[in-house]
């Protein structure tokens, strides 16, 4: 086996040097793998080598206070925060996907609209998010600074990523699925629900992922709509901030540099266990569409 592998590395090198474009390409390629490799694994080395000596029990107190600045509360409103804004996000994201890709007609000028609408409103930065969430849901529709405006607003913002992605993951599905469903007489929504989604479903899932690491990471649209109060919220109207806002309050004060530290390996370790959680519920589902 190994022979075989150095016989065709050895080909492929004779390949590179006989076409300088092809060499100059894979050059490229490896180069930009090894600095996009290398600047994450930095950052990751960084944040634990400054945030780890600064874990200690007190960080992780019931209460918030200004000798312990717990982070717990924190990471109970970032919970609070993804799950409820996925549930606004989610639904509609698919839903928008399933339409566009299994029942309107192609060409459909509403299609195209709505498609571009999207890509539009993912270029749009964070802080306009806040600023419209702060003017529509917590002054036009008096939701005050609370949870289920911050939430509501960070629906929006990820709302487009989650239908794109799933928009993908529908139209990577081969035709011949649905004509094979469609021949034994099943119906469009059978075809859709039990022959297209389940093998979808991983490319939606990272879709949600991408969601999910956007929401944990937002600052500026929240800090305009669900505020920095330090304490978890005792309902879906009442304030409270999320760890990266917990973060950017305790390096902004200038008192508590280390803790902010602490809280980004936090952070970190947060996002890494989501996704891979959220990995391995993909491989599973995948591989129960696959036994279908």
């Amino acid at each position: 086996m190994d022979m075989i592998n150095r016989v065709t590395f050895s080909q492929k090198v004779k390949t590179y040097l006989k076409h300088p474009g092809s060499l100059l390409l894979w050059i490229l390629v490896a180069f930009s793998a090894v600095v996009t490799v290398g600047a994450l694994g930095f950052i990751i080395v960084y944040i634990l080598v400054h945030g780890v000596p600064y874990l200690s029990p007190s960080l992780f107190a019931p209460k918030y206070t200004t000798e312990n600045v717990s982070m717990l509360p924190a990471i109970i409103t970032t919970l609070e925060m993804t799950v409820l804004a996925l549930i606004f996000a989610v639904p509609l994201g698919v839903f928008s996907a399933i339409y566009t890709v299994e029942y309107a007609k192609k060409g459909n000028k509403l299609v195209a609209i709505v498609r571009l609408t999207a890509e539009t409103l993912t270029g749009i930065p964070s802080i306009v998010y806040g600023l419209f969430g702060l003017l529509f849901f917590v002054g036009t529709l008096k939701m005050g600074m609370s949870l289920i405006a911050g939430a509501l607003t960070l629906a929006i913002m990820v709302l487009p990523v989650v239908m794109r992605t799933t928009e993908e993951a529908l139209l990577s599905i081969p035709d011949s699925y649905r004509e094979g469903s469609f021949g034994l007489g099943a119906g469009r929504l059978r075809t859709v629900f039990c022959i297209v989604l389940p093998p979808a479903m991983p490319g939606i899932l990272s879709g949600i992922i991408l969601a999910i690491g956007r929401i944990v990471g937002e600052t500026a649209a929240l800090m305009y709509t669900s505020g920095t109060v330090a304490e978890v919220p005792k309902n879906i109207f009442s304030s409270g901030r999320t760890l990266a806002i917990h973060m950017y309050c305790l390096s902004r004060e200038g008192l508590y540099t280390d803790q902010a530290y602490a809280t980004a390996v936090v952070l970190l370790l947060m996002v890494i266990l989501i996704n891979f959680l959220s990995g391995l519920i993909a491989k599973k589902i995948g591989k129960n569409g696959e036994k279908k």
